[in-house]
């Protein structure tokens, strides 16, 4: 969320270079969205604070006319003029207190829905076309026959079944059966593992229903709130990521500056309508409504959020680069970056089925976005309460990782090696055609 104090304020900003509304105004425009909305919400909160002005007037009114009426009555004196302006002002009050809570809810809704500020290293763009490739890490796969998808490798090694999967529950899901099964378990082991042991995380498995207020913290609701699967009784919703309880986990809480960087690696199965990508990826494991994804989380220090930035997004690569699946990296442009995001990086896999890279990871930092919204925050000492930095990312997703590893490790008789940094995981070093 986006503190409405620093907008009024107009500050210079640390990550903009700039004074916040100016810069707030440019990143507005640069994500394609309108810097107009800034004039509005600063318009609305004048009038917030007018309501509370108003009231507040009114309470100093209250408590003098209060005082005279108790010193009328001591000294046996009518008070009843005194008494009837005492009315007046205690229902202008109540209308003035609702007045303003009514404005307060305007006010937040309005910030709800507007999205982060931009780093100043973003590139400024409209569209994928304009992201920054960063790096380049293996060469694409070559072979010397066609390659296959992983929907045909799935199908002719008879691993994964879409068409029952329709049956069963409808498009956009699939059973994994046989080495895919056994494959998509060892990955989650196998990136749980590395994350944890190697680069210092604790695991996590988190609830994988959230209440509305945890979809909230982290920029879900109210804008995305289509993309989520609702359960009407209780009201609770599957989580799209890990992201939403993980970065909840310290909702409405202080930390001490001791503690940070906070660092999790949570799985779970993560749950999402897709809404607005119809005639996307409707075949395959690519966009599924229902998918395992391994989330890298941190909780850091402002002065450290680039640092532990760079640091997540070498976790996520350490997965691609053991498994030895040319990637690259990319930094997204203003016009592809997520409401949230104040900087992206995306990985990229190499997918020879599809020829061309699609994208197995998202690290981003928040800043304070999503610590505002949630009210995370953390004390030095006994300094005055700041808001944490967020950053979380894919660590990977898993079922697009296996689609990697079918397409890029195909043989010509149509078996696939498993990678050998996974063989002792799955048990196998080859898949074949199962009956």
């Amino acid at each position: 969320m986006i503190d409405i104090r620093a907008l009024e304020k107009n500050e210079e900003n640390p990550f903009l270079k700039v004074t916040f509304v100016e810069g707030y105004k440019a990143s507005l425009k640069n994500r394609r969205g309108d810097p107009a909305a800034v004039d509005e919400v600063l318009e609305l909160n004048k009038t917030r604070k007018a309501f509370i002005s108003e009231a507040d007037t009114a309470k100093a009114t209250q408590n003098k006319v209060s005082g005279e009426i108790a010193k009328l009555k001591r000294e046996g004196k009518d008070a009843s003029d005194l008494l009837k302006e005492m009315q007046g002002l205690a229902e202008k009050i109540k209308q003035m207190e609702v007045k303003a809570s009514e404005a307060d809810e305007v006010v937040r809704q309005k910030l709800l829905v507007l999205p982060n500020i931009l780093h100043h290293t973003v590139p400024v763009g409209s569209s994928v076309e304009d992201n920054r490739i960063e790096r380049t890490i293996g060469e694409p796969t070559k072979f010397d026959f066609k390659p296959k998808d992983h929907i045909e490798l799935g199908e002719a090694l008879n691993i994964i079944d879409f068409e029952r999967a329709g049956k069963v529950t409808g498009a956009r899901f699939a059973f994994l059966k046989g080495a895919a099964a056994r494959i998509e378990r060892s990955l989650i082991q196998f990136m749980m593992d590395i994350h944890a042991e190697e680069n210092g995380y604790v695991e996590m498995i988190p609830p994988f229903m959230v209440n509305a207020k945890s979809l909230e913290g982290t920029g879900q609701f109210p804008k995305f709130k289509e993309d989520v699967f609702a359960l009407k009784s209780p009201e609770y919703y599957l989580i799209p990521t890990a992201e939403v309880p993980a970065t909840n986990y310290y909702a409405e809480e202080i930390l001490d500056a001791s503690m940070l960087p906070q660092n999790f690696v949570a799985y779970s199965p993560c749950f999402r309508s897709e809404a607005g990508s119809y005639g996307k990826d409707t075949k395959g494991l690519v966009r599924q409504h229902q998918f395992n994804k391994v989330e890298l989380l941190k909780f850091t220090r402002p002065e450290e959020s680039e640092a532990e930035h760079e640091k997540l997004v070498g976790h996520a690569e350490m997965i691609l680069r053991r498994l030895e699946l040319p990637y690259r990296v990319l930094t997204l442009c203003s016009g592809d970056i997520g409401f949230g995001a104040m900087k992206c990086y995306d990985l990229e896999v190499w997918l020879p089925g599809q020829n061309t890279y699609r994208e197995i990871s998202s690290c981003s930092n928040f800043g304070d976005f999503q610590a505002r919204r949630a009210n995370i925050r953390y004390r030095e000492g006994k300094n005055k309460p700041a808001f944490v930095h967020t950053l979380n990312g894919s660590g990977l997703a898993v079922g697009r990782t296996l689609i990697a590893i079918l397409e890029n490790y195909q043989q010509a008789d149509g078996s696939v090696k498993i990678p050998k940094a996974l063989q002792k995981y799955v048990g196998l070093d080859v898949i074949k055609a199962q009956k």
